[in-house]
């Protein structure tokens, strides 16, 4: 095995064990996704990377189409839950256009693998992704996500992770989705302050959000969509997701 084969055999057994081997986690995820999931919902995952939550979803009774364009990230899906009828594995990207794009891929750490240029050159300023490279380029296939709704129906919640992508994501998105979720972090707040209008421009939607890898929402109430661009614009440090449901 080649010494890059090696760095993204030595990622992956991160990402497994960072994901898959942290006591609790799986249930605190089980409690926050049953705010959002019903057995028999279909669950749309953008960025699957090693598939922690397709386990929780599917403890919960949900359908999952789990998207995912790095291979090595994709054959380690399909080890694991490609003999699940319930779950349909999507070797491709997600962002506003269908086509093919430039996938910038970390070995080391594949969790911050990327499409955006943009993004890397900003979070490359913040101390803690200062050691992180981008080492490998590969070309990969892109969908949009009314595509995979054509394809197999609107989800009922939707998480969008996809490494300072996320906007691109939403802009392939042409009606308004039950629930979602999507990442921010302090270094890009600009970018889920944006995803918060491209939401607004799609229907009315109420927020929260989940610091880290919590899996728990921060406010008792859910907030306006000004109150939570105020909340984000605050914030110094820390990364987490934000969760958008439609208002009724």
């Amino acid at each position: 095995m080649t010494w890059t084969g090696w760095r993204e055999r030595l990622g992956l057994w991160r990402s497994l064990l960072m994901y898959y081997g942290i006591p609790g986690r799986q249930s605190r995820m089980r409690r926050c996704y049953g705010q959002f999931i019903r057995h028999g919902d279909l669950c749309f995952e953008i960025g699957a990377h090693v598939g922690n939550r397709l386990r929780a979803w599917r403890t919960l009774g949900a359908r999952v189409v789990a998207v995912e364009p790095q291979p090595l990230l994709m054959r380690t899906l399909q080890r694991r839950y490609g003999a699940d009828p319930a779950i349909a594995l999507v070797e491709k990207a997600v962002a506003a256009e269908p086509g093919e794009a430039t996938l910038f891929i970390s070995t080391r750490t594949p969790t911050v693998t990327t499409m955006s240029a943009d993004w890397i050159a900003r979070v490359q300023q913040h101390p803690s992704f200062q050691a992180v490279r981008w080492d490998r380029e590969v070309s990969v296939p892109v969908t949009t996500l009314d595509a995979l709704i054509e394809e197999y129906g609107e989800p009922g919640f939707c998480k969008i992770d996809v490494e300072g992508f996320e906007l691109q994501v939403l802009q392939g998105l042409s009606r308004p989705l039950a629930a979602l979720s999507f990442e921010y972090i302090p270094a890009t707040i600009a970018m889920a302050l944006s995803c918060i209008d491209r939401l607004e421009a799609l229907g009315r939607y109420e927020y929260n959000l989940a610091p880290g890898e919590t899996h728990r929402l921060q406010f008792d109430r859910w907030r306006t969509p000004d109150d939570m661009r105020d909340v984000l614009t605050a914030l110094r440090e820390g990364s987490g997701d934000v969760y958008a449901r439609l208002r009724h």
